[in-house]
């Protein structure tokens, strides 16, 4: 009995002894969509020793929180720890993270469990035998349809122990696997290189050996360097793999990102990555398959050379072109009777357009593989060109309301000279015309310049070519067409007459591209450029009277340097000041549509509203995009579309591409656009949103807006009003 007696307090005592050792906290809480829990990886720790704790969540089905880097949208968990004097606690060990689509948004995180470790550890000085009294603030924002911030406060009292602590049972084992699984480096080198068709990422080493990654994926510790939604093209070789990146924000600065730094999830092992620029090595890419097509390239060079050839045809009907092919047809009708000239003032005007389409092209093609996030118009992005263009447009039209004259001679000069300056003229006029047609996209423009800019140089410039030849060609064909030049009135006093009035259209393009400059770097910059506008009406005025003495055998030279000189001021005043605004807000140029509450777009804003199962309507517009204009007041800002809004309870977000803004240019490749106009409709509930057309009409916005709707039925008219207001 004695015996019986001694070994029952032996084990009473140590299993006494043991709960003692054991930490305790707060256990398992429950913040609504997940429960949070503090573990530790030992039953206690030594004095100066470290200990892994670990904040374990176990994630409701359906919902998601976020890693580091949360991608498009989202937030980390974040923690705040009270600790005893002198404890620390180090940074959260991240657990690789998954890709979570959220329409055409990615998002990276965590769903069911996840174990996140952080070491923590004692002073030197810590008492074995006292415990340690740990207080942490977790901070989760929890997604599905909707995001929800939950927090949760978590304790845990550790003992502190003379020697090494036991291991604490099961914990021990979750968090030693979640540290072995872990990202860690692994022996990787890697090397990224900008490219036209994106960053390229080169990883080497040991580990990636004959590596399969079939589902390589790279994700970035900066939420900025690249476009998370878009694929990643892998090409795989013998001693690693290649990744394409599209490329981000931060690749679109003056100065690109010196590392890029983050996480490659390959055959299940995710390894730390810290690369620095340099060229790929040999064996990081080539026994693969060529790298994957990025969104929206259902297009090959067929398809894409038809539909910009169409485009261009379409494009002599926008309004942007209508002053400047007037002006040439008025031109070719002082050619009626003479087929032979008439032929090539067509040829020099198709000349004119094509290579003035190539050269726009051969820009765009070379910003794009700078880095810069430029598209269709790009070069009314930059006030100084608005300035310039204006003020050639207003010399233009004070050129057409006789001031002054341009390729002829006003004492008649030979007729070989004319008919040079006739040619001259007919190709500045098919220059001209591609410059003003830069704010319209025709239909079916879009999709194959999107497709175009994600090619090589060389299958862009064909495409291009095709855009070119489409737009010259009707006024080509027209001068080749003896029929319909007979049939034009015959030279005389009524072509001065039309020459005059073909001013004034003119006039009104020149003004508007006043209000785009008003809209890009505000009123300061509206009174350069008027200055500069008086400067060009003085030096024509000295231009025509130079040329009158010239004709009546008198000196004309100090005129005419005068008109030169004060020709060459205006510019320095418009063009080369410089354009202190252009970066800051705009200047407040009224609300685009006094029917329409729009709010400001942004990708988080964006999310937020998804995520609330608000229908959103984005227009992705410029003040500069004459068709944007042109939808805006046909089709957007009628009683019958503003009812509509506010009855089905979508969110008007207008994303604003007057001046360049790498966020909404990464958009518009996104969804395979080179430029605005852009209309998505994005449905209540989860999916891809819709692609409007181009042209809208009423009818095609209130259909699209009604399919939009909630699949329970409208909002409550409180909720509707919330969403419509901002709020």
């Amino acid at each position: 009995m004695r015996l019986l007696a001694g070994l029952f307090l032996a084990v009473t005592l140590a299993a006494a002894t043991g709960a003692e050792a054991a930490p305790a906290g707060s256990g398992p809480v429950n913040t609504g969509h997940l429960t949070a829990e503090l573990v530790s990886q030992s039953q206690g720790v030594a004095p100066g020793q470290t200990v892994w704790l670990a904040v374990r969540q176990k994630i409701q089905k359906g919902w998601h929180t976020y890693w580091r880097n949360p991608g498009d949208a989202g937030e980390p968990m974040k923690l705040a720890w009270t600790l005893p004097a002198g404890w620390r606690a180090g940074e959260i060990v991240w657990a690789a993270p998954h890709r979570l689509p959220v329409g055409p948004l990615m998002d990276y995180g965590y769903e069911g469990e996840v174990l996140l470790p952080v070491a923590v550890t004692a002073p030197a000085g810590a008492q074995p035998g006292a415990t340690a009294p740990i207080k942490l603030a977790a901070a989760f924002l929890v997604c599905a349809e909707t995001c929800v911030p939950e927090d949760a406060l978590l304790t845990l009292d550790l003992p502190v122990v003379a020697g090494p602590a036991p291991a604490n049972g099961k914990e021990a084992k979750a968090i030693s696997r979640a540290l072995a699984e872990a990202p860690r480096p692994a022996g990787v080198q890697a090397v990224f290189e900008r490219r036209a068709s994106g960053v390229a990422l080169a990883l080497t080493g040991p580990a990636l050996k004959g590596l399969v990654g079939r589902d390589a994926y790279f994700y970035p510790f900066a939420s900025t360097v690249i476009e998370h939604a878009k694929p990643q093209a892998i090409e795989r070789g013998p001693d690693g793999l290649t990744l394409t990146l599209p490329p981000g924000y931060d690749f679109a600065q003056a100065r690109p990102p010196a590392r890029l730094e983050g996480v490659l999830v390959a055959d299940g092992a995710a390894y730390q990555v810290a690369a620095a620029p340099g060229a790929p090595p040999p064996g990081a890419a080539g026994l693969g398959p060529p790298p994957a097509k990025a969104a929206g390239d259902g297009l090959s060079l067929a398809p894409a050379a038809a539909f910009a050839f169409l485009g261009g045809l379409i494009l002599n009907l926008m309004p942007c072109v209508f002053p400047v092919l007037a002006m040439k047809a008025a031109a070719l009708a002082g050619h009626a009777g003479e087929q032979a000239g008439a032929r090539r003032q067509g040829l020099a005007f198709g000349a004119g357009v094509l290579l003035t389409f190539l050269g726009l092209a051969g820009l765009l093609i070379a910003l794009k593989a700078a880095g810069a996030a430029v598209g269709w118009g790009f070069q009314l992005q930059s006030p100084p060109v608005v300035a310039g263009l204006a003020l050639l447009i207003l010399a233009v039209a004070l050129n057409l309301s006789g001031l002054f004259e341009v390729g002829t001679s006003l004492q008649g000069a030979g007729a070989g000279l004319a008919t040079r300056r006739g040619l001259a003229g007919s190709f500045f006029t098919g220059a001209l015309s591609v410059v003003v047609a830069a704010p319209c996209t025709a239909p079916f423009m879009g999709p194959a310049l999107g497709w175009a800019l994600t090619q090589s140089p060389g299958v862009a410039l064909s495409v291009f070519a095709a855009l070119g030849l489409g737009f010259a060609l009707p006024f080509v064909l027209v001068s080749y067409a003896p029929g319909l030049i007979s049939r034009l009135p015959r030279p005389g006093p009524w072509m001065d007459v039309f020459k005059k009035a073909l001013a004034f259209p003119m006039y009104a393009a020149a003004a508007w591209l006043a209000w785009v400059l008003t809209v890009q770097a505000g009123a300061p910059a509206l009174a350069r450029l008027l200055a500069a506008a008086v400067a060009v009406g003085l030096a024509a005025w000295l231009a025509g009277a130079a040329q009158r003495r010239h004709a009546a055998g008198s000196g004309a030279r100090l005129l005419g340097a005068a008109a030169a000189a004060i020709a060459l001021a205006a510019a320095g005043v418009a063009v080369v000041a410089p354009y202190a605004a252009a970066g800051s807000a705009p200047a407040d140029a009224g609300p685009e549509s006094a029917a329409l509450a729009e709010q400001p777009y942004a990708p988080a804003r964006l999310a937020e509203l998804r995520a609330q199962g608000t229908p959103v309507f984005v227009n992705y517009t410029a003040a500069w995009c004459v068709s944007c204009q042109v939808n805006d007041r046909m089709a957007l800002s009628t009683s019958r579309v503003a009812e509509a809004f506010r009855r089905e309870g979508v969110a008007y977000l207008k994303a604003d591409w007057t001046r360049r803004d790498p966020v909404i240019a990464a958009d518009l490749a996104r969804f395979g656009r080179a430029g605005v106009p852009l209309y998505l409709i994005y449905p209540a509930g989860p999916g891809a949103p819709v692609v409007l057309p181009s042209i809208l009409t009423e009818g095609t916005v209130l259909k699209a807006l009604a399919a939009a709707r909630p699949a329970g039925g409208a909002r409550s008219v409180q909720a509707r009003n919330a969403v419509v207001a901002g709020a």
